[in-house]
């Protein structure tokens, strides 16, 4: 069996769908099913019921899929640490919280690369609920993500850091010079992000404690579509700090002096509980946590 044959299946195991896998990984159908067939010859059994145009994984499917993931998983730590340089060389797949890309990732990309030049970084966004999936499969090396304190054990911590959460309005909004608490919040639209965030469900779970309804005007995963409606007076924002610093200087948006519950949040990097730490992923951490 290959490489390429096991990360074939498992974008067609992802996926549901063998015509969306070659799409998706840029083969014809034919070369996905020759890829698939193969794998099952060699392996001497089914991997996949075709049933119509429907596609299931097998029992043996099934079980494959953990196989694959640290086979890819092992793939890419060859390729970061196997060389013959004296610094890494490869790709480092790394998950991010939309929030971090406001200053902390790009000026921590920015220092990386000039220290381990030979490493190609791809970024992809990530969600709480998602991401320890994504590194359990090997799909990401490391994850750097902002959220309330976790813990998982099929992951590992490597850095974490206390971060705040604020509110935001425009400077004319009536809140703004205010001491405010859960209670000053009922009269006003809360622009929140999306329903999977956990800052949207902390707030929530806050006002129900103090007996408040919130009303939620808009909610998006957009920090900045958040800052745009605030700053047109059309409701009160909840986002971490660091996503609004240039709309504070530039008097855009107004933090509001807030004395009600705290929301403590911390930015964090994770790795799978398995995976080695070279020197690609320590001086990644080593800059972010130098940085921040």
């Amino acid at each position: 069996m290959t490489i390429t044959q096991l990360s074939t299946f498992l974008k067609i195991a992802e996926q549901n769908s063998f015509l969306a896998a070659a799409d998706s990984l840029g083969y014809a159908q034919s070369t996905v099913t020759t890829q698939i067939k193969q794998l099952e010859e060699e392996l001497g059994c089914q991997l996949f019921d075709r049933l119509g145009k429907t596609i299931v994984l097998t029992p043996q499917g099934e079980k494959l899929i953990a196989y694959a993931e640290k086979m890819l998983q092992l793939e890419r730590e060859i390729h970061l640490e196997i060389s013959d340089e004296e610094e890494p060389t490869g790709v480092l797949k790394i998950g991010v919280s939309e929030s971090l890309c406001y200053s902390r990732v790009p000026e921590a990309l920015m220092k990386y690369r000039k220290e381990v030049p030979g490493i190609d970084i791809r970024l992809v966004f990530i969600t709480h609920d998602t991401f320890p999936d994504m590194l359990q499969k090997g799909e990401l090396d490391l994850v750097y993500t902002l959220n309330p304190y976790m813990e998982d054990d099929r992951l590992t911590m490597l850095y974490k850091k206390e971060e705040t959460l604020g509110f935001y309005t425009s400077p004319d909004h009536p809140l703004v010079g205010k001491k405010i608490k859960e209670k000053d919040l009922a009269d006003y639209p809360l622009l929140l992000t999306g329903h999977n965030c956990s800052f949207r469900h902390m707030l929530f779970e806050d006002l129900a404690k103090c007996g408040i309804e919130g009303k939620s005007l808009i909610e998006t995963s957009s920090k900045e579509i958040l800052k745009q409606f605030a700053s047109n007076g059309l409701g009160v924002a909840f986002i971490p700090d660091m996503t609004a610093t240039r709309e504070v200087e530039n008097g855009r948006l107004k933090r509001l002096d807030w004395r009600g519950s705290s929301f403590p949040i911390y930015s964090q990097i994770f790795v799978h509980k398995d995976k080695h730490i070279g020197k690609a992923i320590s001086s990644l951490v080593d800059v972010i946590g130098s940085d921040a």
